[in-house]
């Protein structure tokens, strides 16, 4: 069954209640993460002194990027780092052509003609004669804005790619069109050691991370849980498994389908399908059909598509779940993994790009590499729940000390003192 939500307030903070609240100060998550990483943040702060700093990318809503971009932003202004957060502008053609890319990059084979190149360079030309760069910092999102640099050769101030995806198989001839570019920032971000290509230039690792204060994240009443499984029509009479995450075909939405099919024959359970679109994403309503034709007409598959997602409902699917599932074919990081474990609830995963970095297999979830193993993974964890709360309570302790928004707000701080102090391995702060 297919449900469909149209919410016009992504983004606005909505609380269960309909009311709009103040955004968390970084004051606030000393109860998550305890004073002396606050501490250790002001003091990193101090030692940057007044610098600046222009984040740029594809969306403003829908994906990782975005999520963590409305967080980090506010929070490292409040820090007294100036920050400015612009979004790149396209059409239609320029976002079908970025998306290939996206797929290229991440292992798809094709050819490209010259004109899709010629499209791309002249969409990033016409934003950069829109856009101003004085800040000390440019850092650029990925690869639909990444030609930006190509007019800034004489700046004054630094630049930095940040790569979100997995980049560990890429198709060869879009990597040799991009690499050239890439290499005239002066360094570049990657997830995870396993995507860093051979670069001319400096490359740092950052995890991205879940902001435990978010809409997304923070604890909810079970009386709210309860209403959100209602409104989209999920019982809650038997196991629930679910996988939340844009319709991808990287995110293999199907073979999800498939694995609890088979997992299905031996346990009784349910199965949450739960999916929205980026703004930058034309594919999403193409693998929805084929994951609809894969359900067929299964009483016990629920597929939701939401066009705009309420943070909160995300929130509740995920806290109603017995079993979070990330079956992904290729994976730039996969925060839903942190999410769920953040909310201790025991996840299968594949080993694929940032996934093993959360998910240490048998301690913190189950590392799973095709439909069986995934399938395997859900009887074993619905048979043994004693072994499943043993995960989940393992796997929120790994995201307290790695994947929250304040590591990534250390990470930046110390970005900034690394690019003022490029010969230097080690730096002391006094």
């Amino acid at each position: 069954m297919t449900n469909e939500q149209e919410d016009t307030s992504r983004g606005s903070g909505l609380t269960p209640g309909n009311e709009k609240p103040s955004a968390p100060t970084l004051l606030d998550y000393k109860e998550v993460v305890g004073p002396a990483i606050i501490e250790e943040l002001t003091i990193l702060a101090s030692h940057v002194g007044n610098q600046s700093i222009k984040m740029v990318n594809s969306t403003a809503v829908g994906g990782g990027v975005a999520e963590m971009l409305h967080r980090v932003v506010p929070l490292l202004n409040e820090l007294g780092i100036q920050v400015e957060w612009e979004v790149i502008q396209g059409d239609e053609e320029f976002f079908e052509i970025t998306k290939t890319f996206h797929n290229a990059l991440q292992g798809e084979e094709r050819h490209f003609e010259e004109d899709v190149f010629r499209t791309y360079l002249a969409r990033n030309e016409d934003n950069n004669s829109k856009m101003s760069f004085d800040q000390d910092l440019i850092v650029i999102h990925d690869p639909q804005p990444a030609a930006l640099i190509s007019w800034h050769q004489n700046r004054r101030n630094r630049w930095v790619w940040r790569c979100h995806i997995d980049l560990s198989h890429p198709n060869r001839q879009i990597w040799e069109f991009l690499r050239p570019y890439i290499e005239k920032y002066d360094s570049a971000i990657f997830s995870s050691a396993l995507f860093s290509p051979k670069l001319d230039i400096p490359q740092y690792r950052f995890y991205p991370a879940i902001d435990p204060l978010d809409n997304k994240n923070k604890e909810l009443d079970s009386s709210y849980i309860v209403n959100v499984l209602a409104k989209y029509g999920v019982p809650r009479d038997k196991p629930i498994i679910t996988q939340i995450s844009r319709y991808d075909p990287w995110k293999d939405p199907v073979g999800v389908v498939q694995a609890f099919k088979m997992a299905r024959k031996y346990v009784d359970c349910r199965l949450l399908m739960v999916g929205d679109k980026a703004e930058d994403d034309p594919e999403a309503e193409r693998i929805l059909e084929r994951v609809i034709r894969e359900a067929g007409n299964d009483p016990d598959i629920h597929i939701i598509f939401l066009t705009r997602s309420i943070p909160t409902e995300i929130n509740a699917f995920q806290r109603a779940s017995d079993i979070i599932v990330q079956k992904s074919l290729r994976e730039g990081f996969a925060l839903t993994v942190s999410e769920a474990l953040w909310k201790k609830r025991p996840v299968i995963g594949s080993a694929v790009g940032g996934i093993p970095a959360q998910i240490i297999d048998g301690y913190t979830g189950l590392l799973v590499h095709s439909v069986e193993g995934a399938s395997l993974g859900i009887r074993s964890l619905l048979t043994q729940p004693d072994f499943a709360n043993k995960l989940g309570k393992n796997g929120r302790e790994r995201v307290k000390e790695e994947f929250l928004i304040t590591k990534n707000l250390k990470r930046y701080l110390l970005l900034l003192l690394a690019l003022d102090r490029p010969n230097k391995k080690t730096i002391f702060l006094n």
